[in-house]
C-alpha cells in the first residue's frame, strides 16, 4: 500500500492534481516536500519537519 501524498502547506491530497510537485528538502535532502498547484501559485510557505527549513 502506497502512502497518500499531501501538500506540506495546506494538507490537500494531491493524487491526480496536475501541477503538483514533490522534491527533496533543499537544506537536508532527507525529507520529501510535496506542494499542490494552488500553494505553488500563491507562494505559500512550507516547513521541513526534519530540519525546520522554511521556504516558498
Amino acid at each position: 500500500m502506497t502512502k497518500e501524498l499531501r501538500c506540506n502547506s495546506c494538507s490537500v491530497k494531491i493524487t491526480n492534481l496536475t501541477g503538483s510537485v514533490t522534491f527533496k528538502c533543499p537544506k537536508c535532502s532527507d525529507f520529501d516536500i510535496t506542494r499542490c498547484t494552488h500553494c505553488r501559485k500563491i507562494v505559500a510557505k512550507y516547513i521541513c519537519p526534519k530540519c525546520n527549513f522554511e521556504g516558498p
